[in-house]
């Protein structure tokens, strides 16, 4: 890694840019893709599958028979761990969704708010050399818990762990579609894909491009999205080979994904940057690790203070705090997706089964958008009931504010039932 030695301020927001994405030209690309599979339907995504994936569907859907199948083809111990991560997600969400509580704010006047799941979700999970089946638990069970009542599946892959956890989830349908053509079958609707309401799910820069375009008319998504990343903050307490393992599990992803060491002690950039070395020689990916590592930052800085603002400036989605204070450094961090604090708390663990979720805000989005949760599968409506006492109590306010914004028939509306009441 490149360790940059004490810049100034003025030079951190040049450190912290990500590498600019050529939005116009993919989304030029994408385009196309989307109009064909709107006027064309299940014919379009078969012609784009071929074309793209050189496969030729038969089936679009994956039949009952294969998902049921998929348990046979895992050994028990993945099925095991699949249902430990299962346990302990469905464990931390299923708290997130709480009873409506009646607040009377003045005496006759009700007032509450009542979350109801979105009833047709979809979740796209691409293909490629990892089978992200992790990713199918974590939607499908906030899903699940909001009570939606169809969570449709769109997957290039066949892998029989991603089938297996759709089962486990509850997903009502899954479908063989892959890439831009599958957010766009999910926006739209064909003779065999449902239209939904909502696309969750990562993929690559065409299926990002896909879900900002269906999103700009109106399908709703889970957020935007850009390529992985982690940002380590570690003091001398740290240990350097998990540190160094932890900066390679996220560049493992691609060699586009982000990696950021940040530290007070020069002696533990040069530690790391030797586990760095050791360590990725041992990886399978090691060459999507190694340009990841290539192209990241070690940044020595002056004090602790320096240090979470530079964090709180990066807003990375992944952080982690292996500092001796690591939950008192994480009370003043305010742009994050997910922290893990301490040395023995690796991003690993939230990637797969500790129960919080791994969809989260990548780019610098967690300045403002937070990781899927169950509110992220419900939509909250709010709901008021007013009784005679209380269009007394409330009613005079109403009337006089409708007059002052000029609008008679707003207040007639109270004035009416006042007089009613006289």
């Amino acid at each position: 890694m490149n360790i940059i030695p004490f810049p100034d301020r003025d030079q951190w927001a040049s450190l912290l840019t990500r590498p600019v994405q050529e939005t116009k030209d993919i989304e030029a690309k994408v385009m196309p893709i989307l109009e064909k599979v709107r006027s064309g339907g299940d014919q379009a995504i078969r012609e784009l599958t071929l074309q793209f994936d050189k496969v030729a569907l038969e089936e679009i859907a994956f039949s009952e028979e294969a998902i049921a199948h998929a348990a046979g083809q895992l050994d028990d111990e993945l099925k095991s761990a699949i249902g430990q991560a299962y346990a302990n997600i469905y464990k931390f969400h299923e708290v997130q969704l709480q009873a409506p509580q009646k607040i009377e704010t003045m005496p006759g006047v009700f007032c509450w708010r009542k979350s109801v799941g979105i009833e047709k979700v979809g979740i796209y999970i691409p293909g490629g050399s990892a089978p992200l089946f992790s990713t199918v638990l974590m939607l499908g069970i906030p899903a699940k818990i909001a009570g939606c009542k169809e969570i449709i599946l769109c997957t290039p892959s066949d892998n029989p762990a991603i089938l297996y956890a759709a089962s486990l989830v509850g997903v009502t349908k899954a479908f063989r579609v892959g890439g831009a053509q599958a957010i766009a079958a999910m926006a739209y609707g064909t003779e065999t894909i449902p239209k939904v309401y909502k696309i969750f799910g990562p993929g690559n820069q065409y299926v990002t491009a896909a879900k900002m375009l269906i999103n700009s008319e109106g399908v709703s998504i889970d957020m935007p999205a850009g390529p992985s990343e982690v940002a380590v903050y570690a003091d001398d307490t740290a240990v350097p080979a998990f540190v160094a393992s932890d900066l390679l599990s996220q560049a493992e992803h691609g060699p586009d994904s982000q990696v950021l060491l940040v530290s007070t002690s020069k002696k533990l950039l040069s530690s790391v940057n030797l586990a760095l070395t050791s360590q990725l020689q041992e990886l399978p990916r090691r060459d999507f690790a190694g340009q990841a590592i290539t192209h990241s930052k070690a940044i020595l800085l002056d004090n602790e203070a320096d240090a979470i603002d530079l964090l709180n400036q990066y807003a990375a989605e992944h952080l982690i705090l292996s500092v001796a204070n690591a939950e008192q450094v994480s009370e003043k961090i305010v742009n994050a997706g997910s922290i893990f604090l301490g040395n023995y708390t690796p991003e690993s663990c939230g990637d797969y089964a500790s129960g919080t979720n791994h969809t989260l805000p990548t780019n610098g989005y967690a300045r403002a958008y937070s990781g899927v949760s169950v509110d992220s599968f419900v939509k909250k409506i709010t709901v008021q009931h007013i009784t005679e006492e209380g269009i007394r109590n409330i009613g005079p306010t109403v009337e006089r504010m409708a007059e002052a914004e000029s609008l008679d028939a707003h207040r007639k509306a109270v004035s009416l039932r006042l007089k009613s009441l006289e």
